[in-house]
Protein backbone atom coordinates (compact mmCIF):
# COMPACT_ATOMS: atom_id res chain seq x y z
CA UNK A 1 0.00 0.00 0.00
CA UNK A 2 1.17 3.61 -0.91
CA UNK A 3 2.33 5.97 2.13
CA UNK A 4 1.45 9.72 2.05
CA UNK A 5 3.24 12.20 4.76
CA UNK A 6 0.83 13.70 7.18
CA UNK A 7 1.36 15.66 10.34
CA UNK A 8 0.74 12.87 13.65
CA UNK A 9 1.15 15.73 16.55
CA UNK A 10 2.66 13.89 19.63
CA UNK A 11 3.62 15.48 23.15
CA UNK A 12 7.23 15.48 23.00
CA UNK A 13 7.23 17.22 19.39
CA UNK A 14 4.01 17.69 18.26
CA UNK A 15 5.39 19.03 15.04
CA UNK A 16 7.31 16.16 14.49
CA UNK A 17 6.20 14.83 10.52
CA UNK A 18 5.53 10.96 10.54
CA UNK A 19 4.84 8.63 8.22
CA UNK A 20 1.79 7.58 7.82
CA UNK A 21 -0.19 4.80 5.93
CA UNK A 22 -3.09 6.33 3.52
CA UNK A 23 -6.15 5.73 4.89
CA UNK A 24 -5.35 7.02 8.97
CA UNK A 25 -6.68 10.41 9.86
CA UNK A 26 -4.58 13.33 11.80
CA UNK A 27 -4.72 13.35 15.50
CA UNK A 28 -2.99 13.93 18.28
CA UNK A 29 -1.54 10.95 20.16
CA UNK A 30 -2.44 11.58 24.08
CA UNK A 31 -0.43 10.05 26.80
CA UNK A 32 -3.88 8.52 28.47
CA UNK A 33 -4.85 6.33 25.74
CA UNK A 34 -1.78 4.25 26.62
CA UNK A 35 -2.45 4.58 30.41
CA UNK A 36 -3.56 1.05 31.71
CA UNK A 37 -3.98 0.40 35.25
CA UNK A 38 -3.90 -3.16 36.58
CA UNK A 39 -3.59 -4.56 40.39
CA UNK A 40 0.01 -5.46 41.42
CA UNK A 41 3.62 -4.71 39.92
CA UNK A 42 4.14 -5.23 36.58
CA UNK A 43 6.26 -7.82 35.21
CA UNK A 44 7.72 -6.03 32.14
CA UNK A 45 8.59 -2.27 32.48
CA UNK A 46 9.51 -0.06 29.09
CA UNK A 47 10.38 3.35 29.31
CA UNK A 48 11.15 6.10 27.10
CA UNK A 49 12.27 2.96 24.30
CA UNK A 50 13.72 4.04 21.03
CA UNK A 51 15.26 1.95 18.64
CA UNK A 52 16.81 2.60 15.28
CA UNK A 53 18.74 0.51 12.60
CA UNK A 54 20.60 2.48 11.19
CA UNK A 55 19.12 5.81 10.59
CA UNK A 56 15.78 4.44 10.66
CA UNK A 57 13.99 5.50 14.00
CA UNK A 58 12.01 1.89 14.00
CA UNK A 59 10.22 2.64 17.55
CA UNK A 60 9.88 6.00 19.03
CA UNK A 61 9.53 6.45 22.92
CA UNK A 62 7.45 3.61 23.56
CA UNK A 63 6.73 3.04 27.84
CA UNK A 64 4.41 0.56 28.46
CA UNK A 65 4.25 -1.71 31.95
CA UNK A 66 3.70 -5.38 31.25
CA UNK A 67 1.18 -7.46 34.23
CA UNK A 68 2.28 -11.02 34.95
CA UNK A 69 0.49 -14.13 34.11
CA UNK A 70 -1.66 -12.48 31.38
CA UNK A 71 -1.56 -12.32 27.78
CA UNK A 72 -0.97 -9.08 26.23
CA UNK A 73 -1.15 -8.97 22.07
CA UNK A 74 0.74 -6.46 19.94
CA UNK A 75 -1.18 -5.53 16.86
CA UNK A 76 -0.59 -3.02 14.03
CA UNK A 77 -0.50 -3.20 10.51
CA UNK A 78 3.12 -4.66 8.67
CA UNK A 79 6.21 -2.29 9.72
CA UNK A 80 5.28 -0.73 12.70
CA UNK A 81 7.74 -2.04 14.95
CA UNK A 82 5.72 -4.66 17.04
CA UNK A 83 8.48 -7.57 16.10
CA UNK A 84 11.04 -4.88 17.05
CA UNK A 85 9.73 -4.33 20.55
CA UNK A 86 9.19 -7.64 21.08
CA UNK A 87 12.83 -8.33 20.39
CA UNK A 88 13.39 -5.91 22.59
CA UNK A 89 12.12 -7.51 26.08
CA UNK A 90 14.89 -10.30 25.62
CA UNK A 91 18.06 -8.16 24.03
CA UNK A 92 17.46 -9.64 20.61
CA UNK A 93 17.86 -7.25 18.73
CA UNK A 94 21.48 -7.20 20.01
CA UNK A 95 21.97 -9.68 17.38
CA UNK A 96 21.71 -7.05 14.32
CA UNK A 97 24.54 -5.07 13.91
CA UNK A 98 22.83 -2.20 12.96
CA UNK A 99 20.11 -1.98 16.02
CA UNK A 100 20.67 0.79 18.46
CA UNK A 101 18.74 0.81 21.41
CA UNK A 102 17.51 4.01 24.22
CA UNK A 103 16.22 3.83 26.99
CA UNK A 104 14.78 1.05 29.87
CA UNK A 105 13.45 -2.35 30.34
CA UNK A 106 12.69 -3.88 33.11
CA UNK A 107 12.49 -7.29 34.37
CA UNK A 108 10.63 -7.37 37.61
CA UNK A 109 12.50 -3.82 38.66
CA UNK A 110 15.89 -5.38 37.01
CA UNK A 111 17.11 -3.37 34.31
CA UNK A 112 18.17 -5.49 31.64
CA UNK A 113 20.06 -3.23 29.58
CA UNK A 114 22.46 -2.50 31.97
CA UNK A 115 26.41 -3.29 31.88
CA UNK A 116 27.13 -6.98 32.92
CA UNK A 117 23.65 -8.20 32.34
CA UNK A 118 23.92 -11.88 31.42
CA UNK A 119 22.07 -12.76 28.35
CA UNK A 120 21.91 -16.50 28.30
CA UNK A 121 20.20 -16.04 31.96
CA UNK A 122 18.20 -12.91 30.79
CA UNK A 123 17.08 -15.66 27.53
CA UNK A 124 16.34 -18.10 30.03
CA UNK A 125 13.96 -16.11 32.08
CA UNK A 126 12.23 -14.51 29.00
CA UNK A 127 11.87 -16.74 26.37
CA UNK A 128 11.54 -16.78 22.76
CA UNK A 129 8.74 -18.58 20.29
CA UNK A 130 9.31 -17.49 16.51
CA UNK A 131 7.06 -17.67 13.61
CA UNK A 132 8.04 -20.24 12.10
CA UNK A 133 8.58 -23.98 14.13
CA UNK A 134 12.67 -23.98 14.32
CA UNK A 135 12.80 -27.62 15.67
CA UNK A 136 16.72 -28.85 15.62
CA UNK A 137 17.47 -31.79 13.22
CA UNK A 138 17.30 -34.30 16.55
CA UNK A 139 14.86 -36.60 18.18
CA UNK A 140 12.00 -35.18 19.88
CA UNK A 141 13.03 -36.13 22.67
CA UNK A 142 16.25 -34.18 22.52
CA UNK A 143 14.92 -31.13 21.26
CA UNK A 144 13.16 -30.65 24.70
CA UNK A 145 16.25 -31.29 27.11
CA UNK A 146 18.70 -29.55 24.75
CA UNK A 147 18.03 -26.15 27.00
CA UNK A 148 18.40 -27.78 30.20
CA UNK A 149 21.54 -29.47 29.41
CA UNK A 150 23.32 -26.79 28.09
CA UNK A 151 22.51 -24.84 31.48
CA UNK A 152 23.23 -27.71 33.34
CA UNK A 153 20.10 -28.41 35.26
CA UNK A 154 20.13 -31.98 33.85
CA UNK A 155 23.75 -32.93 33.94
CA UNK A 156 23.83 -31.47 37.89
CA UNK A 157 22.09 -31.12 40.90
CA UNK A 158 22.68 -31.49 43.89
CA UNK A 159 18.85 -32.47 45.32
CA UNK A 160 18.88 -34.88 42.36
CA UNK A 161 21.87 -36.48 43.48
CA UNK A 162 20.62 -36.90 47.50
CA UNK A 163 17.28 -38.22 45.86
CA UNK A 164 19.36 -40.86 44.17
CA UNK A 165 17.42 -40.04 41.08
CA UNK A 166 19.65 -40.67 37.44
CA UNK A 167 20.39 -37.79 35.09
CA UNK A 168 18.25 -39.92 32.85
CA UNK A 169 15.36 -40.12 34.95
CA UNK A 170 15.20 -36.39 35.63
CA UNK A 171 15.54 -35.95 31.85
CA UNK A 172 12.52 -38.09 31.01
CA UNK A 173 10.58 -36.45 33.82
CA UNK A 174 11.03 -33.10 32.73
CA UNK A 175 10.69 -34.13 28.72
CA UNK A 176 6.79 -35.40 29.80
CA UNK A 177 6.49 -32.44 31.89
CA UNK A 178 7.07 -29.89 28.76
CA UNK A 179 5.28 -31.91 26.36
CA UNK A 180 2.56 -32.31 28.36
CA UNK A 181 2.74 -28.06 29.02
CA UNK A 182 2.43 -27.90 25.59
CA UNK A 183 -0.34 -29.75 25.21
CA UNK A 184 1.77 -32.51 22.73
CA UNK A 185 2.85 -35.52 25.19
CA UNK A 186 -0.33 -37.79 24.01
CA UNK A 187 0.42 -37.06 20.53
CA UNK A 188 4.01 -38.58 20.97
CA UNK A 189 5.30 -40.08 23.75
CA UNK A 190 5.73 -43.31 22.25
CA UNK A 191 7.80 -41.64 19.65
CA UNK A 192 10.28 -39.58 21.56
CA UNK A 193 13.01 -41.12 20.00
CA UNK A 194 11.90 -40.26 16.38
CA UNK A 195 13.28 -36.84 14.33
CA UNK A 196 11.25 -33.75 15.32
CA UNK A 197 11.29 -32.76 11.55
CA UNK A 198 8.66 -35.57 10.47
CA UNK A 199 6.36 -33.88 12.92
CA UNK A 200 3.22 -31.84 11.35
CA UNK A 201 3.63 -27.87 11.30
CA UNK A 202 1.19 -27.79 14.55
CA UNK A 203 3.55 -30.25 16.15
CA UNK A 204 6.74 -28.55 15.59
CA UNK A 205 5.32 -24.90 16.86
CA UNK A 206 3.87 -27.01 20.05
CA UNK A 207 7.33 -29.08 20.54
CA UNK A 208 9.49 -25.13 20.19
CA UNK A 209 6.54 -24.26 22.94
CA UNK A 210 8.01 -27.08 25.01
CA UNK A 211 11.50 -26.37 24.22
CA UNK A 212 10.98 -23.01 25.73
CA UNK A 213 9.49 -24.33 28.71
CA UNK A 214 11.98 -26.87 29.15
CA UNK A 215 14.21 -24.00 30.70
CA UNK A 216 11.87 -22.71 33.48
CA UNK A 217 10.94 -19.05 31.27
CA UNK A 218 9.53 -16.34 33.91
CA UNK A 219 7.79 -14.60 30.48
CA UNK A 220 7.36 -15.83 26.98
CA UNK A 221 7.62 -14.16 23.56
CA UNK A 222 5.78 -14.81 20.80
CA UNK A 223 6.04 -13.44 17.04
CA UNK A 224 2.84 -14.54 15.27
CA UNK A 225 3.61 -18.02 16.27
CA UNK A 226 0.28 -19.39 14.42
CA UNK A 227 0.43 -17.59 11.09
CA UNK A 228 2.10 -20.02 9.02
CA UNK A 229 -0.44 -22.88 10.79
CA UNK A 230 -4.18 -24.23 9.28
CA UNK A 231 -7.15 -23.81 11.20
CA UNK A 232 -7.42 -26.51 13.43
CA UNK A 233 -3.45 -26.29 14.61
CA UNK A 234 -4.09 -22.45 15.52
CA UNK A 235 -7.02 -23.42 17.42
CA UNK A 236 -4.57 -25.69 19.86
CA UNK A 237 -1.84 -22.73 20.09
CA UNK A 238 -4.61 -20.44 20.92
CA UNK A 239 -6.09 -23.01 23.45
CA UNK A 240 -2.67 -23.64 24.81
CA UNK A 241 -2.20 -20.00 25.25
CA UNK A 242 -4.70 -19.97 27.63
CA UNK A 243 -3.49 -22.04 29.90
CA UNK A 244 0.13 -21.06 29.56
CA UNK A 245 -1.34 -17.67 30.95
CA UNK A 246 -2.16 -18.99 34.28
CA UNK A 247 1.50 -19.32 35.03
CA UNK A 248 3.69 -17.26 32.74
CA UNK A 249 3.50 -13.85 31.35
CA UNK A 250 2.98 -14.02 27.69
CA UNK A 251 3.57 -11.10 25.24
CA UNK A 252 2.40 -12.04 21.57
CA UNK A 253 2.75 -10.47 18.03
CA UNK A 254 -0.17 -10.91 15.80
CA UNK A 255 -1.40 -9.84 12.51
CA UNK A 256 -5.29 -11.66 13.28
CA UNK A 257 -6.71 -8.92 15.43
CA UNK A 258 -9.74 -11.89 15.83
CA UNK A 259 -6.70 -14.11 17.06
CA UNK A 260 -6.01 -11.16 19.54
CA UNK A 261 -9.53 -10.69 20.78
CA UNK A 262 -9.72 -14.16 21.69
CA UNK A 263 -6.67 -14.73 23.76
CA UNK A 264 -5.52 -11.25 24.97
CA UNK A 265 -6.38 -9.71 28.25
CA UNK A 266 -4.77 -6.80 27.01
CA UNK A 267 -3.96 -5.65 24.01
CA UNK A 268 -0.99 -2.69 22.56
CA UNK A 269 -1.56 -0.98 19.31
CA UNK A 270 1.24 -0.05 17.33
CA UNK A 271 0.93 2.67 14.00
CA UNK A 272 2.95 3.69 11.20
CA UNK A 273 5.98 5.73 12.45
CA UNK A 274 6.92 3.08 14.88
CA UNK A 275 4.29 4.90 17.62
CA UNK A 276 2.23 3.00 20.54
CA UNK A 277 -0.86 4.79 20.56
CA UNK A 278 -3.76 2.72 22.63
CA UNK A 279 -3.13 0.52 25.08
CA UNK A 280 -5.81 -0.76 27.74
CA UNK A 281 -7.60 -3.88 28.19
CA UNK A 282 -8.63 -5.86 25.29
CA UNK A 283 -12.82 -5.86 25.22
CA UNK A 284 -12.00 -1.56 25.56
CA UNK A 285 -9.55 -1.66 22.95
CA UNK A 286 -11.72 -3.22 20.25
CA UNK A 287 -14.71 -2.06 21.26
CA UNK A 288 -14.27 1.43 22.29
CA UNK A 289 -10.70 2.60 21.53
CA UNK A 290 -9.70 6.04 22.34
CA UNK A 291 -7.94 6.68 18.66
CA UNK A 292 -9.81 7.36 15.65
CA UNK A 293 -6.68 5.87 14.15
CA UNK A 294 -6.90 2.81 16.13
CA UNK A 295 -10.26 2.21 15.40
CA UNK A 296 -10.12 2.85 11.96
CA UNK A 297 -7.20 0.59 11.89
CA UNK A 298 -9.33 -2.14 13.65
CA UNK A 299 -12.18 -2.17 11.31
CA UNK A 300 -10.01 -2.15 8.19
CA UNK A 301 -10.05 1.41 6.92
CA UNK A 302 -6.18 1.14 6.27
CA UNK A 303 -3.22 -1.77 7.18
Amino acid sequence: MSETKSTIQTESNPDRPVSTTTGETEEEVRSEWREYAFDGEPKLSVENLDVYYGDDHALRDVSIDIPEESVTALIGPSGCGKSTFLRCLNRMNDRIKSARVDGSVEVDGEEIYQDGTNLVELRKRVGMVFQNPNPFPKSIRDNVSYGPRKHGDIDTGVLAGLLGRSNEEREAELVERSLKQAALWDEVDDRLDDNAMGLSGGQQQRLCIARCLAVDPEVILMDEPASALDPIATAKIEDLIDELAQEYTVVIVTHNMQQAARISDQTAVFLTGGNLVEYGETDQVFENPESQRVEDYITGKFG
